[in-house]
């Protein structure tokens, strides 16, 4: 705020660190404020004999050096016809804690310069001010005087007065040179309602690149502007939507799996990308659409290979066969690495559930792999889809995903028949397929052993065909029905209290 004749108000500019800019003005403003000459890169402006007198107060009075002299005006007593006088507000709550900071502030803490009325126009606060009620007489020359509060922070005269001088300027942008200046000089410029600064300065900050600090700083000053002038200024730090973090994560998903040339580095990327988001939910959300999506093509492509439309050219029908092969193992890949990233953020519940109601899918899964067509064109499809149900069983039978009853029955009721399909019809079967198959046999015996008796009686009739030559080589197996035998055997708790 600002006041007429001894009235004082306290500004509302909010304490900021001072970066000095490379300006002419900035140098300038900074050899007036602290009273000392110092060498600016820039060419200095000529000299005259006006100068800023300290105001009487409880410092003794003190002369500053000559200040660089403006062609313009600025701080000229023959021509001027309005007396600022800039005091620094020692109550304000942005006040530095900083001893060194405190001890420089206090040593100039007040300062008179001379402006002119005509020039002061550009700002709506000195127009609204500029009255005959606030018209002293000193001598033989008639002055404004008004008072300005500036708070006690480092730079903020200093900020004052390049605002002021910029009163002058006609080139207010070329004194704007980083976003560190943009931002100490705003808040003075809004403060003044100097509406050509305020652009000045939006518009800078439109153009660069902010650090985390200065984005602080532009969205603490957000509110204090018209709706045209922070609208460029929001759009880079507000999300026009709710759910734009994950339409993007979504779309990164989609690019590093399907169209990036190096895919294993994107992949690696958006996995650190997924780890590192601050919402499990949204990244849950994020990866199940990305599954389903998976899922649904590699069921068509399926579905399709396994029930052909034979009407056409046996050529054209050959190739769309191949087609909807690799559209299968392709979309196959790219589902095991959305369920190791599910695992591994331990939000795969919902794909755990999807994947054990897949009875159709299962059903093209052991028309598809007891054909031979599929050999020569993508060998390695049975293994990439046994790993995806591999890694989810073994999630639920870690405990990793808590699956219920029915989920788990359902995953091993419609996967078994497929490991058995591809344990007898992959052949000769590879060193890595063996252990894969006799990790997922492990597994589901497992989650067997977690089923109600009756269930678990059914479904490890169908365990049989993991039996070997030399039952020694299987002892997963004898140890799943050494366990439902002994649980079968167990007296019911009828017939244990009679025999009691």
């Amino acid at each position: 705020m600002i006041g007429g004749n001894d009235n004082t108000s306290n500004t509302g500019a909010k304490k900021r660190h001072r970066v000095n800019s490379n300006s002419r003005l900035s140098s300038t403003a900074a050899q007036i404020v602290e009273g000392i000459p110092t060498e600016s890169s820039h060419k200095p402006l000529p000299s005259s004999s006006s100068s800023i007198r300290r105001s009487n107060s409880r410092h003794s009075m003190h002369i500053l050096p000559i200040a660089p002299s403006v062609s313009n005006g600025f701080n000229d007593p023959k021509t001027a016809d309005v007396i600022l006088r800039l005091y620094l507000d020692q109550s304000s709550p942005f006040d530095s804690d900083d001893s060194e900071t405190q001890l420089a502030v206090d040593s100039s803490s007040e300062f008179q310069i001379y402006l002119h009325s005509s020039v002061l126009q550009r700002s709506k606060y000195f127009a609204a001010l500029l009255s005959d009620r606030w018209k002293k007489v000193s001598g033989e020359i008639d002055y404004y005087r008004f008072n300005l509060a500036v708070p006690s922070s480092a730079g903020s005269i200093n900020n004052h007065v390049t605002v002021l001088q910029l009163l002058y300027s006609n080139e207010i942008s070329s004194a704007i040179d980083t976003a560190s200046t943009a931002l100490e000089l705003l808040p003075v410029a809004l403060e003044l309602l100097f509406e050509d600064c305020v652009t000045a300065c939006v518009r800078y900050l439109e153009a660069v690149p902010w650090t985390e600090d200065e984005e602080r700083n532009v969205l603490s000053l957000i509110p204090l502007l018209r709706d045209e002038e922070s609208s460029e200024l929001l759009a880079r730090v507000s999300p026009p939507k709710s759910d734009l973090s994950e339409e993007m994560l979504h779309g990164l998903i989609l690019t590093a799996i399907q169209n990036h040339p190096n895919m294993a580095f994107a992949k690696a990327f958006v996995a650190k990308l997924l780890r590192d988001y601050s919402s499990r939910e949204s990244a849950k959300r994020v990866l199940d659409k990305s599954f389903e999506s998976s899922l649904k093509v590699v069921k068509e492509s399926l579905e399709e290979y396994s029930s052909p439309d034979f009407r056409g050219d046996h050529n054209e029908t050959e190739a769309i066969q191949r087609l909807n092969l690799h559209t299968a193992m392709t979309n196959g890949r790219h589902l095991l690495w959305l369920i190791e990233r599910m695992i591994e953020l331990k939000v795969a519940d919902t794909a755990v559930k999807e994947w054990s109601e897949q009875s159709a899918f299962t059903a093209d899964l052991q028309r598809a792999f007891r054909d031979d067509a599929w050999r020569n064109i993508v060998p390695g499809l049975p293994a990439v889809v046994m790993r995806c149900t591999c890694k989810l069983a073994n999630a639920v039978a870690a405990g990793v995903i808590l699956a219920s009853r029915q989920v788990r029955m359902k995953l091993v009721n419609d996967w078994l028949p497929v490991l058995i399909v591809c344990k007898d019809n992959v052949t000769p079967m590879l060193t890595n397929h063996k252990s894969l198959y006799l990790e997922l046999e492990e597994t589901f015996l497992k989650i067997i052993s977690t089923l109600p008796m009756y269930e678990a009686q059914e479904l490890l009739q169908q365990c049989l065909s993991f039996s070997t030559r030399n039952v020694d080589d299987c002892p997963h197996l004898v140890s799943a029905f050494t366990t439902w035998f002994r649980r079968a055997n167990r007296p019911l708790p009828g017939d244990q209290h009679q025999l009691s």
